[in-house]
């Protein structure tokens, strides 16, 4: 009787499985077949909203479940804004663009690549305007490129230059007896030194007074020339705090108007006639805008290689070696693939997955033309992959540079003899062995001071080679060293000053190609547990576990370590802790 009811037990279980697949499989193709279209209405404005993230890369979803249940994803690609803007200049449907964000969620290369294709829209003879209640530094930059700026009567312009805060944790390791045992190469690699002292060092405070001041001259230029201010002016009006109401952002001619958001819908009707209808990026770059349509043969293949570099495959928020030189080798062995860019938005990490890259790429160089266009940062292991190009084009306010290495180990010695444990160790022979609940030997150090040695050599050696330079010379311009793009194109690491756009031009012309269409890699392919993670409530959940646990700084602290804790080996990695505001 009991193998009877288990046998029943098993074929109803069998049969409740498969009517609930069943069921799930009618669900998705009921909502797959009732997903509405996308329609572009005639008298179009296109709102511009950047409150999502902008990610250098968003490959469309492959999941067919994702798909069908219309998830609305948690980014938007920079590579589909531009392309985006570029079809509303001829789209007779698009009258002019609408810049309405509560914040721009970009980082300032991609916002300055953004705003260069809004000045290029205009162009078109169409107009642009930007309203909001209020204007951070960041989302002023991008909207003071419109005809007209708008402010609410009650808003204002928080305009006051750029700053950055660095954590240290170095008291707060000797409270707990939890510690960061640091071994590296240059002076400015400054990644690790908030787990080595209270306050920042000279040479830090050298760079990054520097960076801030050539990424500030950047934004002022633009604003100066779009809203015809002197850049002496703007700065008085930063260091005053002139934008901090309606009244002193018009007085200054920081904004056109102090309107209400009913007045600025109506001026947007006048400009076209009559009521507008309104369309969003995301619902534009839907209706198949979002990418230069092409029947040319000839293909440029833009490689994205965005987030930290770790060993191992990689996805499309972190660089692994697998996954990227895949990429390259199915662009290297394509016929109609003639030129070779690769889009670098990246600090850096793995020594090794940087030299595995940097290798793969020197053998695509071989048999096409490579050119490198770099974002917000390619810095470190992220210049490491791109210092062999043939041409690197990097915007100005890119960071770049950071040319050291260094390597890192936790160790709880004090922890342990606080808590009463005592850590023994055997080996077969006399190697150095590191413990997490031992000092760190000087045999050891010596050991893994060799590694970070030779590493710091091999970088100087790939960057002298790629750029032309003499040793002596690339190690001046290393040591850890962070250059904005501006700086790098003065001091020899990069080429050119441009977008991606400018980039793939210069392959297109090095390749000796006129009629030619973009093929974007990786193809990044999810399973079902990755790509249900684009449901709000996966997304959220955590972050709003860490808000209701931890303030703002905490949180950062908690991330900061997190991520420390998967770098594995010697890294070649920026200071990742630059928060510019």
């Amino acid at each position: 009787m009991k193998f009877l009811r288990n046998l029943l037990a098993s074929i109803l279980g069998f049969f409740v499985a498969l009517f609930l697949i069943l069921m799930l499989f009618v669900f998705i193709a009921t909502i797959a077949g009732s997903s509405k279209e996308v329609i572009v209405e005639p008298n179009s404005i296109l709102n511009l909203d950047l409150s999502l993230k902008v990610k250098d890369y968003a490959p469309k979803e492959d999941n067919p479940l994702i798909e069908a249940l219309e998830i609305e994803p948690s980014y938007l690609g920079l590579n589909t804004i531009i392309a985006a803007i570029e079809n509303a200049k001829s789209d007779s449907r698009i009258k002019g663009i609408s810049i309405n964000t509560s914040t721009v969620n970009a980082g300032i290369a991609q916002v300055q690549a953004i705003r260069n294709k809004l000045k290029d829209f205009k162009e078109s003879g169409k107009f642009i305007y930007a309203y909001n209640e209020f204007y951070d530094q960041k989302n002023y930059y991008l909207s003071s490129v419109a005809d007209s700026v708008f402010l609410n009567p009650v808003g204002f312009i928080d305009f006051k230059g750029l700053s950055t805060e660095i954590l240290y944790y170095k008291d707060f390791q000797d409270k707990f007896g939890v510690k960061l045992e640091v071994i590296r190469h240059g002076k400015y690699k400054s990644a690790v030194e908030p787990y080595l002292s209270n306050e920042m060092s000279e040479a830090n405070k050298e760079q990054t007074i520097s960076f801030l001041k050539s990424i500030w001259s950047e934004v002022i230029e633009g604003i100066s020339e779009n809203r015809s201010i002197s850049e002496d002016q703007l700065n008085v009006i930063a260091d005053k705090v002139e934008g901090r109401d309606a009244k002193l952002s018009l007085g200054n001619n920081l904004i056109d108007q102090v309107i209400y958001k009913d007045q600025y819908e109506s001026k947007l009707a006048s400009m076209i006639g009559e009521k507008p209808a309104h369309i969003t990026i995301e619902d534009y770059i839907k209706s198949g805008k979002g990418r230069i349509r092409s029947s040319a043969k000839n293909k440029i293949a833009v490689i994205y290689a965005q987030g930290q570099i770790l060993y191992g495959e990689g996805n499309e928020d972190v660089i692994g070696q697998d996954l990227i030189n895949k990429a390259i080798r199915k662009a290297r062995k394509d016929s109609n693939v003639k030129a070779i860019v690769l889009r670098v938005n990246s600090p850096g990490g793995s020594a090794l997955a940087s030299e595995l890259i940097w290798r793969e790429l020197h053998l695509a160089k071989k048999e096409k033309p490579l050119v490198v266009s770099m974002g917000n940062v390619a810095a470190s292991g992220g210049y490491y992959i791109a210092c062999n190009a043939t041409k690197i084009i990097a915007e100005p306010t890119t960071i770049t540079g950071s040319i050291g290495v260094f390597g890192l180990l936790p160790n709880a010695t004090k922890l342990a003899s606080k808590l009463g444990i005592n850590a023994e160790q055997i080996s077969t022979n006399n190697s150095p062995n590191y413990s997490l609940f031992e000092p760190m030997s000087k045999k050891f150090y010596e050991v893994t001071k060799d590694g970070v040695e030779k590493t710091y050599d091999l970088f100087v050696d790939r960057v002298s080679t790629g750029r032309g330079m003499p040793i002596e010379q690339v190690d001046k311009l290393a040591q850890g060293r962070v250059w904005t793009g501006k700086e790098a194109k003065e001091n020899g690491l990069v080429d050119e000053l441009g977008g991606l756009d400018k980039a793939v031009k210069i392959a297109a012309e090095i390749a000796g190609v006129e009629d030619y269409r973009i093929r974007n890699y990786p193809n990044y392919k999810k399973d079902i547990k990755e790509s249900l993670k684009a449901f709000p409530f996966a997304r959220l959940a955590k972050e709003e576990i860490l808000k209701e646990l931890l303030e703002e700084q905490e949180i950062e602290a908690y991330k900061n370590i997190r991520e420390f804790k998967s770098l594995k080996g010697i890294q070649a990695r920026m200071p990742f802790l630059y928060d510019i505001k």
